[in-house]
Parts: structure tokens; sequence; C-alpha cells
């Protein structure tokens, strides 16, 4: 064993990485093992593969009895249909993230407090496995276990993308940041693992950390809007007849008359950034899009894409979006270039990092002091 540890310290000062990433292979080995023998895994993965499966079946029947609708009831003529791959692929990929984050805290917010409950993470913690190397093993094997739901999915986007209507850009930076999104989750899950005593009280904490993210970021939004009563200057917005030419700008429905006025205006670009740590906004927000500030490019917006464009217009704030605001008639946040999602990436990366860093703490060994009823071995 003194030789190990030689070798270890060794290598460690020349620089190499090698029996570190090691150490994480066989934590990773071994927590995949344990979840491969389980028959519940094969159950719920089956169950979210005919669940994705009849989404995939409603959201086409739902697109051809809308078109069959419109061409027997008073379609109007002149109309093109942009085909069911795009909407199959963004309410597939919607449905995937939303139950992904339903089911990366129930993968990863036991890893570790449930080995301690056990009795066989003392057994780790006294190898030459470092807490770092448990952590980390224990974070990529609840991801790698959370992104097989991932590739179960992926026939039924195979059949969005075949159908047509989306970039090679759209597909693989939905898929990469979908990827993240879930990861993310894994590693505050595994931070909260490490910290608290209990599964159960880690899991419900972990499941509170996602409904904040994905719903609190709503409510906070919501609440901070109020509080960002303003004014802007704009002129009155003449309304007339709408007969659009293929040419014409989004908002050319309406022309700029009178002088510059005062209006009151709600600023939510101060509070924008609470939207940004939300998962789907991140995803939604990352993914290129074609240019909206031409008529015929604004008709075919899907759902991901409305979640992109409401983030940007809140972002925006009525100086990007009210009507005729300083004399300017078409809204400039169409052709905002500004991301949202960067911010909200490394907000949810700081706040994981965080967890988990509190986690590897919390491993350290010899424990100064441990909570009462801790199992230990």
């Amino acid at each position: 064993m003194s030789s190990m540890t030689e070798n270890r310290e060794g290598a460690a000062r020349r620089g190499t990485p090698g029996p570190y990433i090691v150490g994480i292979g066989h934590v990773v080995a071994l927590e995949l093992k344990q979840r491969l023998r389980s028959r519940g895994w094969y159950i719920m993965l089956a169950i979210w593969f005919a669940l994705t499966g009849l989404v995939t079946w409603l959201t086409w029947a739902s697109w051809s009895a809308s078109n069959a609708f419109q061409r027997d009831f008073g379609g109007v003529s002149g109309t093109r249909s942009t085909g069911p791959g795009s909407l199959i692929f963004e309410v597939v990929l919607a449905f995937v993230l939303l139950f992904a984050l339903l089911v990366a805290p129930a993968l990863s917010a036991n890893a570790v407090n449930g080995d301690r409950a056990g009795g066989t993470l003392a057994i780790l913690q006294v190898t030459l496995l470092e807490p770092g190397q448990i952590l980390w093993g224990k974070f990529f094997a609840a991801w790698a276990a959370a992104l097989a739901f991932l590739v179960a999915s992926t026939p039924f986007l195979v059949i969005g993308v075949a159908l047509g209507g989306l970039t090679p850009a759209y597909i693989l930076v939905s898929l990469v940041m979908l990827a993240v999104e879930v990861g993310i989750v894994c590693a505050i899950g595994v931070g909260i693992s490490a910290l608290a005593g209990r599964p159960l009280f880690s899991i419900v904490v972990t499941y509170l950390a996602v409904a904040g993210l994905v719903v609190g970021t709503l409510i906070s939004f919501g609440l901070g809007t109020g509080l960002t009563q303003g004014t802007v200057m704009a002129n009155n917005p003449q309304y007339r007849a709408y007969a659009p030419l293929q040419s014409e700008p989004v908002d050319a429905g309406y022309t700029c008359s009178g002088p510059l006025r005062e209006q009151s205006a709600l600023h939510t670009e101060r509070v924008a950034w609470t939207l940004a740590m939300n998962p789907f906004v991140v995803v939604a927000d990352a993914i290129p899009y074609p240019d909206r500030t031409e008529r015929q490019n604004f008709t075919s917006i899907g759902a991901i894409e409305g979640i992109s464009q409401a983030a940007r217009q809140a972002m925006a704030g009525p100086e990007g979006t009210t009507a005729c605001v300083n004399g300017k008639v078409q809204p400039t946040y169409l052709g905002q270039k500004t991301p949202l999602w960067p911010a909200g990436l490394g907000l949810q990366l700081v706040l994981s990092g965080l967890l988990m860093w509190l986690g590897w703490r919390s491993l350290r060994t010899p424990a100064r002091k441990l909570a009462r009823g801790t199992r230990i071995a």
C-alpha cells in the first residue's frame, strides 16, 4: 500500500492526471453496474419510451387534423404548411426536457447518502479514492444514467428530423443543451446528496431546487416586474386595415404620428436575468433560429422558439417592444443579437459548482463532526 501511495504522490508531482481519472472511472463503473442489475431501471426506460412515442403520435395526429380542417373549411389560399418535422421535434424536445428534469433528481439525489445509509460509503472512503473521485464518479454515473433516457427518445427525435424543416445546427445545439441541462440537475442532486444526511430529505430538496429553476424563476420574474414601473417616450400608433405584403416588416400594421410623449411602461430588462436561469429558456435561447424581421419568416414560430422570443422581449424591455417608441415602427427585439442563455447557464453552473464543492468538503476524512444518527459502516 505504501508503494501505491508513493506512486500516486509521484504522479501528482509530475502533473499526471491518469490515476485520478482512473479512480473516477472505477466509481462510475461500480455505480453503473449496480443500476444495470436493477429490474426497475429497464421498466422505467420502457415506460419512458412508450410515453415519448405516445406524445410523438399525438403531435403528428394533431398536425394532420389541423391541416385537414384548414383545407376543408375555410383555409386561406396561398398559405403554405411547413410540415410536421419541426413541430414534432420541438414538442418531443420539450417533453424530454420536462421529464428529464423530473427523472434526474431521482437518479442523483441519493447517490452519496444512499451509500451512507447502506453502510457502503465508508468502505469507499477508506480506500485510496479521494473525496473528489468519489463525488465526480457518482456525478458522471448519474449523468450517464439520465442520458440513457435521452437515448431512448432518440428514435422519435429522428422522426422529427426525417420529416424536414430543421437545420443541422438546430438539431445539434438542441441535443447538446438538453444534455448539459440534465448534467446540471445531476450535479445539484449529487451535491445535495453529499450534504444531506437522509436520502428522502435530499431527494425532496433537489426537487425543490429544480422547481425553483423551472417555476420559481417565472414567479420571481412576475413579481419583480411589478417593481419596474417606469416611463418611455413614444408616438401615438395609428392602426390601419392590414393587408400584408411578403416584403413588409412584421409590424407594418400601424404608423406612428403625433409628438413624442411620456407613457407608462414596465422595464422588464431589469429583472430579465431571473428568466435566464430557467432550463427551458437556456435551451430555447441557445438554438439558432432564422431571421424573423420579415413577414414571411414570422409565421412558423414553434413553442420552443416562442419561449426564446418571450425571453428576448423581456430582456429588450419597453425600448425594444413598445409600439412607436422613439418613433420606431418595427420592434427591435426581433433583430436582437445579444443572447440570454450564457448568463443563465453561467448562473446554473455557479449554483451546481457551489453545491459540488460543499459536497466535496463534507466527504473529506477524517470527518470533524457527524450529524447525530449518521451511519458510518
